[in-house]
C-alpha cells in the first residue's frame, strides 16, 4: 500500500486551506467587551455584598463562590457555549473559565454514571492545571523561604 508523503510547507497550505480565518476585528473587541463585562459583574457584586455589611474580605470570597456558581449554572443550562462561542477569549476571566472547564468534561461524560462518568471526568481538563499550580505554589514557596521571605527567620 503506498504512503502518502507531506512536506511541512504541503500540510500547512492544507492547514490554512481547511480552518477558515478567525475575524479578529470582530473577536478582539467582543473577547474585551465581554471579559470586561464579567469583570464589572464580579465589582457590582463585590459592592453589594459590601453594601449588605459583609467585609472585604468576606464579600471577595462570596463573590469568587457567586461567579464559580453562576459560571457552572450557565454550562449546565448550555448558556455558557453560547457566550463563549460569540466572545471567544474573553470567557477565559480566570474563575469564570476554569469554573467551565471543570463543569463541562463532568456534563460531557454523566451518562457513564456518577463515578466513571461524573466523578472521574470532573477534572479531566482542570486537573494538570491543580496539580501544576500547586507544584508551581509549593517550589516558590521553598524558594522564598531561602530566600528569607517565607516569615521564617
Amino acid at each position: 500500500m503506498p504512503s502518502v508523503k507531506t512536506t511541512p510547507a504541503q500540510y500547512s497550505a492544507m492547514a490554512k486551506e481547511a480552518v477558515p480565518p478567525s475575524p479578529s476585528f470582530k473577536n478582539i473587541p467582543l473577547a474585551f467587551l465581554i471579559g470586561g463585562l464579567i469583570c464589572m459583574l464580579g465589582q457590582g457584586l463585590l459592592n453589594l455584598y459590601q453594601y449588605w455589611g459583609l467585609t472585604l474580605d468576606r464579600a471577595s470570597g462570596f463573590v469568587s463562590i457567586t461567579l464559580i456558581f453562576l459560571s457552572a449554572l450557565f454550562t449546565g443550562l448550555g448558556c455558557y457555549d453560547n457566550i463563549a462561542r460569540h466572545a471567544g477569549a474573553g470567557t477565559l476571566v480566570p474563575i469564570t473559565g476554569f469554573a467551565n472547564s471543570v463543569v463541562a468534561p463532568a456534563l460531557e461524560f454523566k451518562s457513564e454514571g456518577l463515578i466513571l462518568g461524573l466523578g472521574a471526568k470532573l477534572f479531566i481538563i482542570s486537573g494538570p492545571v491543580i496539580v501544576y499550580g500547586l507544584a508551581a505554589s509549593w517550589v516558590y514557596g521553598i524558594i522564598l523561604m531561602f530566600m528569607g521571605y517565607g516569615g521564617m527567620k
